[in-house]
């Protein structure tokens, strides 16, 4: 959750830090010269717990107290960058969104990590391959496209996303859930890397 300041004056946000002591902050506005202080919110430390898929690892973010957070809001911690995917209160109560100063754990998924979606293809005789693949999160994919994985050339014939599922048009990985397709006899535009379990830090930092 970066901090991020608008004009009280004029509603820009083009706005610079003139001095800092502690929590006090004085600001001035590029657009129209107005400069006034403000208080920053307490930080305090939440523990969440960070995916990179069949792992977690506790951590904690240093968040201002007074503020909201709600499930899908990106936060920055020492060395990653998280999604939130759950909050918990006491008593183990999960909400969509809450005060931080209520927040007992965040879970999140790390946006660091790159993004691993099933793969189906759909084979003669009601037979199905499957895969899990890695790749970047801004790769995009698209319902047409011939890709090959695990010796399989295919295209795609539907993509399903966290929210709907395509049969035209394209998806950024980083939405994606799983591609769907069949064999064909064609050149493929790409080759898939199959996901072969997670490799990384191998214990969790309490």
């Amino acid at each position: 959750m970066e901090e991020y300041f608008v004009c009280p004056e004029c509603g820009s946000e083009e706005v610079e830090v003139i001095s800092e002591r502690g929590r006090e902050v004085k600001l001035r506005c590029s657009e129209c010269g107005h400069v006034w202080q403000i208080t920053l919110s307490k930080l305090i430390k939440i523990p969440i717990i960070v995916s990179k898929h069949e792992r977690s690892f506790k951590r904690f973010a240093e968040l201002p107290e007074d503020e909201e957070i709600k499930v899908g809001d990106i936060v920055e911690i020492e060395d990653d960058e998280v999604r939130i995917t759950g909050i918990e209160l006491e008593e183990n109560k999960r909400v969509e969104k809450a005060l931080i100063k209520d927040v007992k754990t965040l879970w999140g998924e790390s946006l660091t990590y790159p993004k691993i979606i099933g793969v189906s293809i759909y084979l003669p005789k009601g037979i199905t391959q499957s895969f899990k693949v890695k790749v970047d999160r801004e790769e995009e994919f698209a319902v047409g496209e011939v890709l090959e994985v695990g010796g399989y050339t295919f295209k795609i014939d539907k993509i399903k996303t966290e929210n709907k599922m395509l049969r035209h048009g394209k998806a950024k990985a980083d939405k994606i859930v799983r591609i769907m397709g069949r064999p064909i006899r064609a050149r493929a535009s790409r080759s898939l890397e199959i996901y072969r379990g997670y490799k990384g830090e191998q214990s969790p930092q309490t």
